[in-house]
């Protein structure tokens, strides 16, 4: 993994709260301040993916640098397989204040009582309530007995045209339709936008079942490869929030940041001034 000193590491925040907003977005932020602003209805989070060339001290410390606490967590920020090591890892985000909001994702490919009871295993002993899934259409059968048995919300995670199962978060809504109510969407809005769905109205088709948001923005919406600072694309960012408002949904926004892999925070913070700003404009306070 990458490493970086702490003074690089606060370097490279504030070298992006100076250069990497632009004027605009800076306004924006200070409009969040008003008075008249309402709490907003939109809860942010960050998947861990977007730090996977840092260690979990590190990820810490950016958490902190974006006023963010809740993170849907990948297994290489809280290793599976030793149930001390999933403890402490666990503490220690707990510790820091970071509540691990979801777990994932985490593929189902073996159609295996065994393999499935331990990757739940994994999630109860870190405490999450929420699992980011990739079943296949074989393996869900046994997934929503499981979800059952555990109590654990599974949120399947649409993986856009090269996904042979759930490419659109509508081919994951028709597979859980008539499931256990445990059964849900986790929408990654760059795929969903490359497998052809209009994402706000995906959210509105999804409603209850939808328990997870990977938010990201793309410069070509079909073009996996094109990712951007949220704002810098074409994803339609005030309508999807207006969708999620629609629907009363309470999960969380993640932002995966996918691009800039050594140095992700300052496209971090820019994208999260423009969704920011983005509530603001709209009368929140976020």
């Amino acid at each position: 993994m990458l490493r970086m000193n702490r003074r690089d590491l606060l370097k490279s925040g504030a070298l992006a709260a100076a250069a990497g907003v632009t004027a605009p977005l800076v306004l924006a932020d200070r409009a969040v301040s008003d008075a008249n602003s309402k709490p907003s209805p939109i809860h942010f989070g960050v998947a861990s993916y977007s730090f996977r060339k840092f260690d979990r001290a590190h990820v810490i410390e950016f958490l902190k640098q974006l006023k963010i606490s809740d993170l849907n967590v990948k297994d290489i920020h809280l290793p599976a397989g030793n149930p001390d090591e999933i403890k402490r890892a666990t503490a220690e985000f707990n510790a820091a204040g970071v509540r691990l909001s979801a777990a994932g994702v985490i593929y189902f490919n073996k159609d295996d009582d065994n393999d499935m009871r331990e990757k739940f295993e994994y999630c109860k002993l870190a405490g999450v309530h929420c699992m980011v899934a990739g079943p296949t259409r074989q393996t869900l059968p046994r997934l929503e007995k499981f979800a059952r048995q555990y109590d654990m919300r599974i949120a399947i995670h649409n993986h856009g045209p090269e996904d042979p199962n759930f490419p659109s978060p509508l081919d994951a809504l028709k597979a859980v339709r008539n499931m256990d109510r445990r059964m849900g969407i986790c929408i990654d809005v760059g795929h969903a936008a490359r497998a052809g769905a209009d994402v706000p109205e995906a959210i509105l088709l999804t409603g209850p079942r939808l328990y997870d948001m990977h938010m990201k923005d793309l410069a070509d919406p079909k073009v996996r490869e094109s990712q951007v600072d949220v704002g810098d694309g074409h994803m339609p960012i005030r309508r999807i929030f207006e969708s999620l408002m629609a629907v009363h949904y309470e999960g969380f926004v993640d932002l995966e940041y996918e691009i800039h892999e050594d140095d992700p925070l300052p496209g971090m913070i820019k994208s999260f001034a423009y969704m920011r700003g983005v509530l603001a404009g709209m009368g929140y306070d976020a």
